[in-house]
């Protein structure tokens, strides 16, 4: 087996920026303006309406005192370069090519409220990704307002809020059907917008039953909400039955595809039978996650709930891109603007770049990249498979349990990921909660990581739990080679001992603190 390598991160005892340098220290020095320009402005360059009356608050210091300190910073963060296998969250690289396309001052200098004759060029991306996914999904429309896919769920609530209202029936289509083992976002959002939810549980597949499904529904469903396969990475084959009896009771069905990644360019979502579905672009369609934003969540439906999205759509004319604000049917606004655009030129890059091909074989690459990972796993002991009766395949993640090795050594999935950290492996991602599988651990290898870094992210768990019984100690006080210990909560909890800002830092820590005594 692959033999984890030695890592240490730096630590630098790094002041506050605002901390360091001193009194006139710059990072650039301007020179004076030429006597012509100087005679055709007057004297005062600056209107004193506009001119300040103190200097800023700025720490003097010079361009490479600022960059070194950045770069020690950034030396202590751990970061995404390493090997993140972040389940359920699928991590991919994120190509300079879409950076470098989204900084372009044809879309970074542009304002939304621009005349849209001035967005042409931003509005036929958006409007040709809206195309690529509607060939990926089946569906008539796409909007990119929602921030995520949370956003994306209450999309789904609140456009099928908007259907039954205009229909007459919201006051008796109360309800809305999910899953236990579905995405959190799809209860909180059907609940925040007014429907009482109904969670199945889990049953000897792995998933309810249809006959489960069949009793829940009725005349009172207004929506279900369902993702599949699931972060145990059990797909469900009876998902077209589901969507029949959802249809039956005259319910809307929703896709909730934020695990795509395995199934991408196999399955439609409308061929299924489903009404509405959404995309992760900051996962799946490869735009940064960024630590939870930006991120969009690309909503799409059949044209007979299009009427019904929020505003504006674009919509294409002859060539001629426009902004369609007259939707008098529209749920309304779910954020502001047309969602987080930059995120979705990015993603409109990458799907361009992988093309219809490029994207099937991503697929494949992840589900046979998570199976060798399960079969890799297995052979380590204390771990256990999520639902180990089940004997099929898993898609491109499988929820996996450390409960056996903590009941033998007390360890558990908490310990195991702050350890990891200590071999330069980004620690795990756990479960939604609440947990319905002991100390859960859930990886994902994507199409992103070679069959080498699978290896060594193997290799480092196996050796972890190898140490949690040679020395438990060890693991249960981790990390030891990084710049921070484990982090004490009850520091958040205490708002006199944090600021977000230079002047509540001055106002709780005192002059001393500025002058770099805290």
């Amino acid at each position: 087996m692959t033999a984890p390598r030695e890592f240490h991160a730096a630590r630098w005892n790094e002041p506050l920026v605002m901390q360091l340098g001193r009194p006139g220290a710059r990072g650039q020095l301007f020179p004076a303006p030429e006597p012509e320009v100087a005679e055709a402005v007057g004297e005062g360059l600056i209107p004193a309406a506009v001119a300040r009356k103190d200097r800023p608050q700025l720490p003097e210091i010079t361009e490479f005192e600022a960059q070194r300190h950045y770069l020690h910073l950034s030396q202590m963060t751990l970061g995404m370069m390493g090997i993140s296998l972040f389940g359920t969250c699928t991590m991919k690289y994120n190509s300079k090519t879409a950076e470098y396309a989204a900084q372009r001052p044809e879309l970074a200098e542009v304002h939304p409220y621009q005349h849209p004759d001035t967005l042409q060029g931003v509005l036929s991306i958006l409007h040709e990704f809206d195309q690529i996914l509607r060939a990926l999904s089946g569906m008539d429309q796409f909007v990119f307002q929602a921030g995520g896919g949370a956003d994306a769920a209450y999309t789904m609530a609140a456009v099928a809020r908007a259907y039954w209202a205009d229909r007459g029936q919201l006051g008796q289509r109360t309800e809305m059907v999910t899953s236990i083992q579905a995405h959190p976002c799809n209860p909180a959002t059907a609940a925040a917008a007014g429907f009482r939810v109904i969670n199945l549980p889990l049953e000897e597949k792995g998933y309810p039953s249809l006959q489960a499904l069949q009793a829940a529904v009725g005349p009172n469903t207004a929506l279900v909400m369902i993702n599949n396969p699931d972060d145990m990475g059990i797909y469900n084959p009876e998902i077209r039955e589901w969507t029949k009896a959802a249809h039956a009771a005259g319910a809307l069905i929703f896709y909730d595809h934020a695990n795509f990644n395995g199934v991408m360019g196999k399955l439609s979502a409308r061929e299924l039978g489903f009404d509405a579905c959404m995309f992760m672009l900051h996962k799946t369609f490869g735009a940064p996650k960024a630590g939870g934003g930006p991120a969009v969540g690309a909503y799409g439906c059949t044209a007979e709930l299009a009427p019904y999205l929020p505003a504006p759509v674009v919509l294409e004319r002859a060539g001629h891109y426009l902004l369609d604000h007259d939707r008098p049917k529209s749920c309304g606004k779910i954020r502001e603007f047309w969602g987080n655009v930059p995120q979705v030129v990015k993603a409109w890059a990458w799907a361009r770049a992988m093309g219809a091909e490029g994207i099937r074989l991503a697929s494949d690459i992840s589900v046979v990249a998570n199976n060798y990972m399960d079969r890799k796993l297995a052979e380590i002991p204390g771990l256990q498979r999520s639902h180990d009766n089940i004997a099929v395949r898993r898609m491109e993640m499988t929820r996996w349990s450390l409960g056996p090795l903590k009941e033998e050594t007390g360890v558990g999935t908490v310990d195991f990921a702050n350890r990891m950290a200590d071999y330069g492996i980004d620690p795990w991602w756990m479960s939604h909660e609440p947990w319905i599988v002991p100390e859960p651990f859930t990886p994902e290898a994507g199409e992103l990581w070679s069959k080498e870094d699978i290896d060594a992210w193997i290799a480092v768990v196996a050796r972890i739990a190898r140490e949690a019984r040679e020395c438990p100690e060890k693991v249960r006080t981790a990390p030891h080679n990084q710049p921070v210990a484990q982090v004490k909560g009850e520091v958040f909890d205490d708002p006199a001992r944090w600021a977000m800002t230079w002047r509540a830092f001055l106002r709780k820590h005192g002059a001393e603190a500025a002058r770099g005594a805290a």
